[in-house]
């Protein structure tokens, strides 16, 4: 597969994120991490085991949400900013905050899901 083909198939993960498919977005990355060289294979199971967290969290299993949770910020966290072009410190940022919450017992609403965003460029400031 080209690396344009790849970063397609990354997008789409993405896209299928950030409208709550988080079972679809799992599917497309983990095709990915399958063919990842070393160093992207931890960032791909991180991000891979958060979308299972939110899949999990909206079946109701919030023991498998805050295990997988912590799994997969335990692997993106590592990453710099920017990493496949994503907000990584906002991604990190956004799961720490369900985390606490769910580590406290409380479940937030399906509205307030995360997202992943794009990396601001240097060159757009």
């Amino acid at each position: 597969m080209s690396v344009t083909n790849e970063k397609d198939q990354f997008e789409r993960g993405i896209a299928h994120f950030n409208a709550g498919e988080f079972f679809e977005a799992h599917e497309v990355w983990e095709e990915l991490w399958l063919r990842a060289p070393g160093n992207d294979k931890p960032f791909l199971q991180g991000i891979i085991q958060i979308a299972a967290a939110f899949h999990h969290f909206k079946r109701g299993n919030l023991r498998g949400a805050r295990s997988l949770l912590t799994a997969g910020l335990g692997k993106i966290d590592r990453y710099a900013d920017g990493h496949k072009e994503i907000d990584v410190a906002q991604l990190c940022d956004e799961t720490k905050a369900w985390l606490k919450k769910l580590r406290a017992g409380e479940a937030p609403a399906d509205a307030q899901l995360p997202k992943i965003q794009k990396a601001h460029q240097a060159a757009d400031e």
